[in-house]
C-alpha cells in the first residue's frame, strides 16, 4: 500500500493549491488531540492550535496511552494521531469512528491515496510515509573511503574501520530501548531475512532459522554501540547524531529534518539517506513502511467529532506543508520531495513491506518486547529467547481466541 501511495503522490503532490488564511475558521469547540511527539505532529498540531480552542498533547507514549482514553465514555481525547502500526487496536476496540461523512463534507482537499479504509469505510486520513532507513555521517564515510553501505555487513564493516580510525568510539546505534522499539527492528531484520511472523493458523514461526540470524545480526550490530543502547529510543539515536557522538543509524525518516536544525545539531548538511540495509544479499531492505495520520473518537458527541474534523484538516492542509516541506514525507498537496525523502523512497522502491498491522502482529510485538532484552543482555540464549517469544504470544492469542 504504502508504494502505492508514493506512486501516485509522484504525480499529485508537487500540485500545489493556494495558500490559505491561517485557519479557515474559528473553531468554538475545546477539543483534545493526543498524538506522537515527533517534528511532524509538532507542526500539524501547531496549524490545528490557530483554529482557538485545541488542546494538544504531544507524548512519545501516545500508542499505550490511546486505547484506554478512547474507550472512556466520553472519549478524553477528541483526534489520536495514528499510524498503521497503531491504528488496528482502537478499531478493533471500537474506540473510532468511520469518517465518510466528515471527509464528504470538508475533505475535498483530500486526495484519495490519503484515506484509509477498513471493510470499505474511511477510518484515517494518512498525512505523512514513514519508515527507518539508513542515515550516515556522508563527510566520515568519503573521508575513510568508504562506499555508502548497501547491507548490515556493509555497515559493520564501515563501523569497524570508523573505530578503527580512532574518529568515533561508537560509530552505530539504533532504537533499541527495551520494549516495543527493540521489537520492531527485530521485526524489521525478521523480514529482511524472508521470515514470516506467524502461520495460516495463527501459531507463531519465529522460532526459525531466519530468527536466528536476526538475532545474531542484531548482536552483532549492538557491538559497536554506545553500552547503554537498551534505553535508546528514537530521541536518544537522534540526539547522538545531532551531538556528533555516532556516524551511523537505521533511524526514522520523521527525525532526519532535525539533524539540519542549527539551533541544535552540530552536524548540519553532514548526513546523508538512504535506503534500510539488506540483511542479506538479493533480499529486499530490512524495514517496514508505515504512514501516520489522524482518527476522530466514537465516543463522543457528532457536533465535537465535526470540529474535530474541520481543525485536522486545517493542520494538515497546503499551508502547513509549505512552512514544514523538509519536515516529513508528506502526502499532502505542495509537498516537494527534498533529500530528506530520499531514503524513504529508497527503501520502499527496493520492496520494503507495509509494517505487519493486524491483530496477531500486534500480540507478536508485545512478546517480542518482553524477550528480546533478555538475549541481548546474555540472560538467555537465542534458541531459548525464541521459545520465549512464541510461549508468550501463544499464551495471549489464545485468550483472544486467535489461537485454539
Amino acid at each position: 500500500m504504502i508504494r502505492t501511495i508514493l506512486a501516485a503522490a509522484s504525480l499529485s503532490l508537487l500540485m500545489s493549491a493556494g495558500a490559505q488564511a491561517a485557519c479557515a475558521f474559528r473553531n468554538e469547540v475545546p477539543l483534545k488531540s493526543l498524538t506522537g511527539s515527533f517534528e511532524a505532529w509538532k507542526a500539524v498540531t501547531g496549524a490545528m492550535n490557530e483554529c482557538g480552542n485545541v488542546q494538544a498533547e504531544l507524548d512519545a507514549n501516545f500508542r499505550q496511552k490511546q486505547p484506554p482514553a478512547f474507550a472512556a465514555n466520553p472519549s478524553l481525547y477528541h483526534i489520536g494521531g495514528v499510524a498503521n502500526g497503531t491504528l488496528t487496536p482502537l478499531m478493533n476496540a471500537g474506540t473510532i469512528r468511520p469518517l465518510d461523512d466528515l471527509v464528504a463534507k470538508y475533505g475535498q482537499n483530500l486526495s484519495p491515496n490519503q484515506l484509509i479504509r477498513n471493510d470499505g469505510r474511511i477510518m484515517a486520513v494518512a498525512m505523512m510515509v514513514n519508515s527507518q532507513h539508513l542515515m550516515y555521517r556522508e563527510d566520515i564515510l568519503q573521508e575513510l573511503g568508504i562506499p555508502a553501505p548497501k547491507t548490515w555487513d556493509d555497515v559493520l564493516a564501515a563501523a569497524e574501520k570508523i573505530k578503527a580510525s580512532g574518529k568515533l568510539q561508537y560509530p552505530l546505534s539504533g532504537t533499541y530501548k527495551a520494549g516495543l522499539d527493540l521489537a520492531l527492528e527485530f521485526i524489521n531484520m525478521y523480514l529482511g531475512f524472508g521470515g514470516q511472523f506467524t502461520k495460516a493458523d495463527n501459531t507463531p514461526a519465529v522460532n526459525s532459522e531466519a530468527g536466528l540470524k536476526s538475532l545474531a545480526m542484531l548482536k552483532r550490530i549492538s557491538g559497536y554501540m554506545d553500552p547503554e543502547y537498551l534505553v535508546a529510543d528514537s530521541t536518544y539515536v537522534q540526539k547522538q547524531f545531532q551531538q556528533g557522538k555516532i556516524a551511523m543509524a537505521n533511524l526514522w525518516a520523521s527525525r532526519a529534518a532535525a539533524l539540519d536544525d542549527p539551533k541544535e545539531s552540530q552536524v548540519v548538511g553532514k548526513v546523508a539517506m538512504a535506503a534500510a540495509p539488506l540483511a542479506m544479499a538479493g533480499g529486499k531492505p530490512a524495514t517496514t513502511m508505515w504512514w501516520d495520520g489522524i482518527v476522530v473518537a466514537k465516543n463522543i458527541k457528532d457536533a465535537e467529532a465535526e470540529a474535530a474534523f474541520r481543525v485536522a484538516m486545517e493542520g494538515i492542509d497546503t499551508e502547513m506543508v509549505k512552512a514544514n516541506n523538509d519536515t516529513a514525507v508528506w502526502l499532502i498537496k505542495g509537498f516537494e520531495p527534498g533529500r530528506f525523502a530520499k531514503g524513504v523512497v529508497a527503501s520502499a522502491m527496493g520492496g520494503a513491506p507495509n509494517y505487519p498491522s493486524t491483530t496477531a502482529m500486534g500480540l507478536m510485538q508485545t512478546a517480542l518486547g518482553e524477550r528480546l532484552p533478555d538475549f541481548m543482555t546474555g540472560k538467555a540464549t537465542a534458541e531459548q529467547t525464541l521459545a520465549a517469544i512464541e510461549a508468550s504470544y501463544l499464551a495471549r492469542a489464545r485468550e483472544q481466541g486467535l489461537v485454539r
